[in-house]
């Protein structure tokens, strides 16, 4: 797990990194500057960031709300000495809120939360997938989803209303999905084949495919039309 602190005050950083160093994570970066800490992130990928919320020139929600425009999937921490900005810090995205003095408890509940939301996976009838799209976290059901699309290290869950972010890769949702109503068409795309409306031919042999419920099509491989008719006829048989 990447974890990036960040406050400016530099007793504070070392509290939170001496406290996560106790409980066995060492993968940490932190700065007291966060305009500093907002160039390191334009190029550096996080999982989770540490956040406090009163700083000079950015404030620790400004900084929230730049990160998750730069990378949906973060799992931000706030962490300050007033009670009062709780409300303010899950508006902005958080996933949870700590009163300084930071503690072994609160980085252990707060870490605790992080991982339950990275365990949510389809990987059994039931369970749902745990996405993102700017603050708001989504909860999403197999059977609402209608395409999955690549998008460099993580994968875009198409649902009815929203595109969601969620932190998987295409090979491992494929595998997630294996035995359900889903098909990988292209390298790059998985189906629900419960939602497809119509199929059409196109150059060279690839299939147009339309969804009950959105006006969108996604396009196979050439490769991919081929195992998918024969899928379909096993399924007819």
């Amino acid at each position: 797990m990447k974890i990036l602190i960040v406050d400016d005050e530099k007793l504070a950083t070392s509290r939170v990194t001496r406290l996560l160093n106790e409980q066995g994570y060492k993968d940490i970066t932190s700065f007291n500057d966060p305009k500093e800490a907002l160039i390191n992130i334009q190029k550096t990928k996080y999982d989770v960031v540490f956040l406090d919320i009163q700083m000079p020139s950015i404030t620790g929600l400004e900084l929230a709300n730049k990160i998750l425009d730069i990378e949906p999937q973060t799992f931000i921490i706030f962490q300050t000495a007033f009670e009062e900005f709780a409300i303010d810090a899950f508006k902005a995205g958080g996933v949870d809120y700590i009163l300084k003095p930071t503690t072994s408890e609160n980085i252990n509940n707060a870490i605790t939360k992080v991982k339950k939301y990275l365990d949510i996976a389809p990987s059994t009838a039931g369970k749902k997938i745990m996405g993102k799209r700017g603050n708001k976290i989504y909860l999403i059901e197999l059977d609402d989803i209608f395409y999955i699309k690549a998008d460099l290290d993580e994968v875009i869950v198409r649902i009815k209303d929203a595109d969601v972010y969620v932190r998987r890769k295409i090979g491992d949702m494929n595998t997630l999905l294996q035995n359900k109503n889903f098909f990988r068409i292209h390298r790059s795309i998985i189906v629900n084949t419960d939602k497809i409306k119509s199929m059409q031919s196109v150059d060279q042999s690839k299939l147009e495919i339309s969804f009950h419920g959105i006006d969108e099509i996604v396009t196979s491989s050439k490769d991919g039309a081929k195992e998918f008719r024969e899928y379909l006829e096993r399924r007819s048989l």
